[in-house]
């Protein structure tokens, strides 16, 4: 790899046609350039510029040189910035777009890390209903980025970080089937159910796990919200249905339990982390590795 101060000396040379000129630019000696480019040009086994009377000019060669000299320190300019950026040098914002139920979860705690780790970026959460609204808000740069479950490809985003979710049975920890390591549907139908109200994502799935028994669906209560889930999950002895994402505090706090359930082997979610495809800044990637991180660490830990 070229020496960062040589690929300045290229560059200059090119630039002004002298090195003499080049020197009094750089505040170095002539004779340190021309020593350098000597032997570079004694290392490839070609000369990189014409020595004309008044003038050096790039040979072919030379401004093959030239053109990789240039957008390497481009590419280190960028690199320069993006280290400041991480270290804290410059200030900065992040909206990050989440799905609602995951508001009370594993996002606050993320929040919070990352402002310890960067107290000099402001991050703000938008919680939008719908998978399509959080996308339309990163696609119209209202959002840095986005957190929801099973986005639709499309091309216009990148997908960050991603981790599948079963769906399994959320219980109060001292629930008579807390301490199962594997259910049944049929085991569940004989306490209260609270499960997703039609329209929302999960439903589905439960539908298609439930046609494929004897058993039907006899919720106690239907909602439209994770949180009246989690918390009606703890009361009366009742069962609902999330994945390890949707329970994470709670789990961690030993509110909660969650047990694989046979009938929904099946049935994931994806909880995704998308930006634009055109990439994201320095601060937004820092944020992204952290989220991509906690999401790991609740895959597995569910």
């Amino acid at each position: 790899m070229l020496h960062s101060r040589l690929l300045t000396y290229l560059d200059e040379v090119a630039r002004l046609g002298s090195m003499r000129k080049a020197a009094t630019r750089l505040n170095v000696a002539s004779s340190a350039i021309n020593r350098q480019i000597l032997a570079l040009e004694a290392e490839l086994g070609t000369p990189l510029f014409l020595r004309l009377p008044r003038k050096l000019m790039p040979t072919t060669a030379g401004e093959i040189m030239i053109r990789h000299v240039r957008q390497t320190l481009k590419d280190m300019e960028r690199v320069q910035r993006r280290i400041e950026e991480l270290k804290g040098l410059r200030r900065g914002e992040i909206t990050l777009a989440i799905m609602s139920g995951l508001a009370a979860n594993m996002v606050p705690r993320i929040a919070v890390d990352f402002r310890r780790s960067s107290p000099r970026v402001k991050l703000t959460l938008r919680l939008l209903p719908t998978g399509h609204e959080i996308m339309a808000a990163v696609a119209a740069g209202e959002a840095d980025m986005g957190l929801g479950f099973d986005f639709p490809r499309d091309a216009t985003f990148r997908v960050l970080a991603s981790r599948v979710g079963r769906l399994g049975a959320v219980m109060a920890p001292d629930h008579p089937l807390a301490s199962r390591s594997l259910l049944r549907l049929s085991d569940c139908a004989d306490y209260p159910l609270i499960v997703a109200e039609e329209g929302m994502a999960i439903r589905p799935y439960l539908n298609d796990a439930f046609a494929g028994t004897s058993l039907q669906i006899e919720p106690t209560l239907e909602t439209n919200s994770i949180e009246v889930m989690r918390h009606a999950a703890m009361l009366d002895q009742a069962i609902t249905f999330l994945t390890p994402f949707d329970i994470e505090w709670e789990k961690r706090a030993g509110r909660l339990a969650y047990i694989p359930v046979h009938e929904l082997r099946g049935r994931v979610q994806t909880l995704m982390l998308i930006g634009r495809d055109r990439g994201v800044d320095a601060l937004t990637s820092l944020l992204a590795e952290q989220i991509k991180i906690a999401i790991a660490a609740t895959a597995v830990s569910g």
